[in-house]
């Protein structure tokens, strides 16, 4: 009797002993879970300057600023390209202009102003943003030297005040034509617009182009940047003094570079001025009448060539996370960032307003020509929000009640960047010269004709229909890429996928210099 009572003591003194660790334990838990919640809920740290270099993505930038190498015009200076020459070194002539230099446009040799512009400001923001991370991993210097390639055409290629050189080159001429650009022998037209001929859209984008350069060189050659802001100033008042679409006034451009409005290039080039200059004028254009009629806020866009809106967004929300109060705090200037937020949440796989134009990877997937063109403008602006958001400590993005961190923002733009370089179900690279697998018949004249061929305009094509893989490695191409269900036809005649364009390689040099390493961004431009 006197044994199974103390037994029972003993058990009883188990059991107490066990509620009192398990109450403990799950006081540690929560105590712990709460430490973390708040951890998660608050901002993260700002980076600092550049830190440990992502190799995948220094070598994939390394590559990818080599094809505007290739597609330089002109007499080539310090030319890293074995199987590229001199060319088109009469472009302007017929008008007493030296247009020799700028960029040809993608496989063919036709120089368009409008896509050439976007190239520039584009790489003029991916030097303002992630310069220090390009210096990193030493190609600072080979992108300036593009950027200037293509802004120097642009300054000569505006004469006087009310004109802007648009096109160089027949595109039915040009496309009835397969050899080398340094073979060229046929005329080379020029196309402008002017004040009985408007070009709103593409004086704009110009003008954006030619403001941000200035910034981008405003330290290392004062003069040049002086030059290319007066000509940014001049080109602005143009645009919008004389306003009217340069496909109404030039119908035969519709087939190649439809501009669908010019709204979109006049906010654009003011958000670009009035970081340039810091003159208010700017900020009254972009919050006053003009952006009600144009800004379209609160509905996304996909940024291109063709709609710089949520470019337009994302820029001035630099102001709004940065800027001085007196500005930052513009209720129309929050219309912008909430408007950019909008574009986030629109990217961002598990937001409530995420867009299902996806492939079965994630790729977001818009057009069946040149692909890859949204994707990688998307994740670029996605990553240079999520900067913006960290170096100014915004720990969230809400989006429809859900709230996201910068580094979801930063995930998304990776995920992108993967599928471009191989993770995808073809374990391809669509940057070419990247990996081990990358397409070999890339629709492009040079890099399709042996250097050592001599062709004319109409024999050239046999280069065209060859089945054997291009002898010249268009390296840093980034091609059209895939179809909605994630196939790819690696064939020179699919231009639809295989074509690459000047374009395509700015978004992709700006968003791998952003994945580089991490560093905070500048708080401002000036």
């Amino acid at each position: 009797m006197g044994e199974k009572s103390s037994s029972k003591g003993g058990w009883c003194s188990w059991f107490i002993a066990f509620i009192v660790s398990g109450v403990v334990a799950l006081a540690v838990f929560f105590t712990v879970r709460s430490k973390i919640h708040k951890s998660d809920s608050g901002p993260a740290p700002v980076p600092g300057p550049p830190g440990a270099i992502d190799k995948k993505y220094a070598d994939a930038l390394k590559v990818a600023t080599q094809f505007l190498d290739i597609q330089k015009s002109g007499k080539l200076e310090d030319n890293r390209i074995t199987w590229r020459g001199d060319s088109a070194l009469d472009d302007g002539s017929e008008a007493k202009l030296d247009l020799s230099k700028g960029m040809y446009d993608a496989g063919d040799h036709m120089k368009f102003g409008f896509p050439m512009a976007f190239t520039a400001t584009v790489l003029s923001w991916s030097i303002l943003e992630y310069g220090d991370q390009m210096k990193a991993v030493d190609q600072l210097e080979p992108v300036q030297g593009s950027l200037k390639w293509i802004t120097d055409f642009l300054i000569n290629a505006h004469p006087t005040d009310n004109v802007l050189y648009i096109q160089v080159g027949s595109p039915k001429m040009d496309h009835s034509c397969w050899e080398r650009p340094e073979d060229m022998n046929e005329a080379r037209p020029l196309t402008q617009v002017n004040t009985s001929a408007p070009g709103t859209d593409v004086a704009a984008e110009t003008a954006a182009a030619l403001a941000s350069a200035s910034l981008v060189f405003r330290s290392s050659d004062s003069a040049y940047s002086a030059t290319l802001l007066k000509h940014a100033k001049q080109l602005f008042t143009f645009a919008d003094k004389y306003r009217g679409s340069y496909s109404a006034s030039i119908p035969e451009v519709q087939t190649f570079y439809n501009s669908t409005g010019f709204g979109d290039e006049l906010l654009w080039a003011a958000s670009w001025l009035f970081h340039a200059t810091r003159d208010r004028s700017y900020m009254e254009y972009l919050t006053g009448k003009n952006g009600e009629d144009f800004a379209d806020w609160g509905g996304p866009t996909w940024f291109s060539w063709d709609n710089k809106l949520a470019g337009v967004q994302v820029l001035l929300s630099r102001v709004s996370f940065f800027g001085s109060k007196d500005v930052s705090n513009s209720n129309v200037l929050n219309k912008y960032r909430e408007s950019a937020e909008a574009v986030m949440c629109g990217l961002l796989p598990k937001s409530p307003t995420a867009t299902t134009s996806r492939t079965h990877s994630g790729l977001v997937w818009i057009s069946q020509w040149n692909a890859l063109q949204h994707p990688v403008a998307s994740a670029f602006l996605a990553v240079i929000y999520s900067d913006y958001m960290l170096s100014s400590r915004t720990a969230k993005l809400s989006c429809n009640g859900r709230d996201f961190r910068p580094s979801d923002l930063r995930k998304f733009a990776i995920s992108q960047a993967d599928f471009v370089l191989g993770n995808n179900p073809l374990k391809m690279s669509f940057l070419v010269g990247y990996g081990d697998k990358y397409p070999q018949y890339v629709h492009h004249r040079g890099a399709s004709i042996p250097t050592d061929a001599t062709t004319g305009c109409k024999d050239g094509f046999k280069w065209l229909e060859s089945e054997q893989p291009n002898p010249n490695v268009a390296m840093g191409a980034l091609v059209g890429g895939p179809f909605l269900n994630e196939s790819f036809v690696d064939s020179r005649n699919n231009s639809m996928q295989t074509e690459p364009s000047t374009y395509n390689s700015a978004v992709i040099i700006g968003l791998l210099s952003a994945l580089v390493t991490t560093s905070s961004v500048t708080q401002s431009f000036t």
